[in-house]
């Protein structure tokens, strides 16, 4: 069996929505000291509605996949539906990443969570402070 799906293997080497939105409504920036990967992930909403979505993405060809594929997931979604992707369903959406690199996927998750946080910072949107942890710790991150 393969280390990578070819689902992962298309996202590393054809990665989409990369790039940077100038004024973008929301941006995240989140990294992992123990692999050195970092991703950024940038939000244009309208009507609460991510109308175009943007990473650039410092890592592996699991977390260039990770952010390739997350951002697949919402744009065209509500805020709320973006809220509720999690690291496990891009992961699946990837049909699966090594377990070794499953960090990558919540660094996807995590980074979009941090887009959104700052579009709700930026027009003082009240919201659930419990939903944006900075860290989930984990066990993909633990000891890698």
């Amino acid at each position: 069996m393969a280390l990578y799906s070819e689902k992962v293997m298309d996202h590393f080497t054809n990665p989409r929505n990369v790039g940077i939105i100038e004024d973008a409504d929301g941006v995240g920036e989140v990294g992992n000291a123990k692999c050195g990967d970092i991703m950024k992930i940038y939000l244009k909403i309208n009507n609460d509605i991510i109308e175009d979505v943007k990473f650039e993405t410092f890592g592996c060809g699991s977390a260039i996949a990770s952010s390739s594929m997350a951002t697949e997931m919402i744009k065209g979604k509500s805020i709320n539906d973006a809220m509720q992707l999690t690291n496990k369903a891009v992961a699946e959406a990837l049909d699966g990443l090594p377990a070794h690199k499953m960090h990558c996927s919540v660094l996807a998750e995590e980074a979009i969570k941090a887009a959104l946080k700052d579009y709700y910072d930026k027009n003082k949107i009240a919201y659930d402070e419990s939903l944006f942890a900075n860290c989930f710790h984990c066990e993909a991150c633990e000891g890698h």
